[in-house]
């Protein structure tokens, strides 16, 4: 898989809005790449700067593009445009 096209969700174990996101790119068949930010929190700091700030998670990257969180992935299957995370 191409850097660009590479999906990376940043959650945490407790998190039923995190277990909602990775349910649906599965069901879409998209690969990703799961940061537990629990116990890191070299990994939080990490996900909080790439995220502009935002602290909950799940926060959704395709590539270096900032995607949202769970609300943010829910909203970009109702209009069909899941077909990025497979280019």
């Amino acid at each position: 898989m191409n850097e660009n096209n590479k999906v990376v969700i940043y959650t945490s174990s407790l998190c039923g809005f995190c277990y909602k996101a990775k349910v649906l790119l599965s069901n879409y068949d998209i690969e990703f790449t799961e940061i537990n930010i629990d116990n890191d929190y070299d990994k939080r700091k990490e996900m909080i700067l790439k995220a502009n700030g935002k602290t909950t998670v799940p926060q959704i990257f395709l590539g270096s593009e900032h995607i949202g969180g769970c609300d943010d992935l829910y909203e970009l299957a109702r209009e069909n445009k899941l077909e990025i995370f497979n280019n």
